[in-house]
This record gives structure tokens, sequence and C-alpha cells, in this order.
């Protein structure tokens, strides 16, 4: 089964960055309808994001979610550590019975591959901030013919 947790996290801080930079309202809402998901499963994705400080949110009918700390000091890595804690990014087969030179030692080389697959993974997760990914976002909105490639606040303060 395919863990979806961390595009989800993503979708959600980055919607959540988005609202900010445009000066609107994030709720557990809002994020549900742009995740098309309940509500309550947003709040639940919000408990680790919210524990490590990576959003922030506050109660009440003008409650609102917000960025815990900059968008510029937020990695992707810390979001998918977040949401997946020490879930392994490659699950290896069971210890199996030592029958043949292949039975005896891929456990071990497995092991290795995927640890080695995971550090590649989380160095470029690192390197990657909200802020940066947010960036290319607007640079690559579909939505937008070609030539268009600034933020409506861009966009606003250019006139």
């Amino acid at each position: 089964m395919l863990d979806i947790r961390f595009p989800t996290a993503l979708q959600m801080v980055l919607s959540v960055a988005y609202a900010e930079r445009e000066g609107k309202r994030s709720t557990s809402k809002t994020l549900a309808t742009g995740l098309e998901a309940n509500p309550s499963f947003v709040r639940k994705m919000m408990v680790p994001l919210t524990r490590d400080g990576i959003i922030v949110s506050t109660l009440g009918r003008s409650g609102t979610i917000r960025l815990g700390r900059p968008a510029e000091a937020i990695t992707l890595c810390d979001i998918y550590m977040s949401v997946l804690e020490d879930k392994p990014l490659l699950a290896g087969r069971p210890e199996v019975p030592a029958r043949c030179l292949v039975s005896a030692n891929t456990c071990w080389f497995f092991k290795e591959l995927a640890r080695e697959a995971e550090q590649a993974s989380m160095n470029v997760l690192a390197r990657r901030t909200v802020a940066d990914a947010l960036k290319e976002i607007y640079e690559r909105d579909r939505r937008c013919p070609e030539d268009r490639r600034e933020t409506p606040k861009e966009a606003e303060n250019a006139e």
C-alpha cells in the first residue's frame, strides 16, 4: 500500500504558505477542499506538523493555520521527517532461511541499499525549502500562459 502522508503534508504546507503570501486565511476546511479530503483527516495530518513547529493553528471562529517559521527555514526534509517519523523509505522482506547464496545475503544487501537510497532522498529534500517549492510552482503554473511568470502580488505591485 502506498503511503501518501508526505505528498499530502507537502500540499498542506505549500497551501498554507501560498495563503500567507496572498494574504488569505487557511483553515482545515479550506485545506480539505484543496485535498478533496475530510477536514478531520486534515486535522489529523496537522498533529505532527504542529508538534514539529512547521505549522501553527489558532482555534475559534476566526482561527487560522499559518507557518510556524519562515518558508525559507522549512525544508521538504523537515516535512517528510515530521509526518513519516522513523518509517523507512523502502521496506525489506522479513528474514528468510539461508538456503543459498542469495537467500543468505539478500537481507543485509537490501538494508544497505535502502539506507543509501533513503540518504540520497533526504539529501534532495533537505536542499529544497517551502519557499523554493512555492517559487517553482508559481514559475511553472500550468493554469497560466507561458508568458505569465510572476505571482499575483508581484503583478499588482508592478502596476
